[in-house]
């Protein structure tokens, strides 16, 4: 969606969504808007309640029954098992992709492994199409005039137009650029936390064999999870930049993440985004 600095003040109802890499701000900069004017849509907690919601139970259902006392109970219908995703915690979202890598340490197989990054692709482009819907439920049902789509670091990899055709229809689209201090100190965050991610499969493959060849590892069953996640994720993170950069410059507008984070209240987001239609509408 592309339009005048003056026409985005005008809109009555806002509707956005913001792009970037997990630790540009989106997250904190959401909690800064007003919660009874902006209804909070997060794509990675709709993937984990709505779409993942079963797999991630059978996952830890499984690992539940390979310990016999819980088996036995689950067997008898004594107990049962439920996953508690928040917007704050997305861990049981985070636990289902999991690592690639020697299940010794906890690892998945390569089949496994893809297995479950397909489902999470499917799983977030259903997501990002519900936005229209819940667009109109915020206002239609909960009296929200405007609405915020807090969008996973990954969608800038899904490569699927149709998701990008929607949310360029429903929503202006704000992708937060991160300077390269920012992008060190996410880097250095992930290396020190190694956490389970969505890659692309090309890249995955690519990735992986460069990562193989380099440590001389036979097969994905020797890698150690953690090793292999720290390793790709600055690759990751570079490549998804110029992505990121390409939806905005096609369909939205950029801000950079330093001044995001001088925003303190919604009406400097108001501006802050003006502003920058204003310097960005060729």
């Amino acid at each position: 969606m592309k339009m005048s600095s003056q026409e985005f003040l005008n809109w009555d109802s806002k509707s956005l969504t913001l792009l970037g890499m997990s630790g540009a701000g989106k997250t904190t900069l959401s909690s800064k808007l007003p919660q009874e004017k902006w209804f909070h849509y997060s794509g990675d907690y709709r993937i984990g309640t709505k779409y993942l919601g079963e797999p991630i139970l059978d996952n830890i259902k499984q690992q539940a029954m390979e310990v016999p006392f819980l088996k036995d109970l689950l067997l008898s219908d004594s107990i049962y098992i439920c996953n508690n995703v928040t917007v704050e915690n997305l861990a049981p979202v985070s636990s289902f992709l999991s690592k690639l890598g020697n299940p010794n340490l906890g690892g998945l197989s390569l089949a496994e492994f893809k297995r479950r990054q397909a489902l999470h692709y499917h799983a977030e482009v259903a997501a990002m199409l519900d936005v229209g819907d819940f667009i109109h439920k915020a206002e239609g049902i909960y009296g929200y005039k405007n609405f915020i789509n807090d969008a996973g670091g990954s969608v800038c990899e899904l490569d699927n137009q149709v998701v990008l055709d929607h949310l360029a229809e429903k929503t202006l689209i704000i992708y937060i650029r991160t300077s390269p201090e920012q992008e060190q100190t996410i880097i250095n965050r992930a290396k020190s936390s190694p956490k389970p991610l969505y890659y692309r499969e090309a890249f995955l493959d690519e990735k992986l064999t460069e990562f193989m060849q380099e440590n001389n590892y036979p097969d994905t069953n020797s890698i150690p999870p953690d090793e292999f996640v720290t390793w790709v994720f600055p690759e990751l993170f570079r490549s998804r930049l110029p992505r990121y950069q390409s939806i905005a410059d096609q369909y939205g507008y950029t801000l950079d993440a330093s001044d995001v984070a001088q925003v303190s209240n919604e009406e400097e987001f108001i501006q802050l985004i003006a502003a920058a239609i204003d310097q960005q509408t060729t």
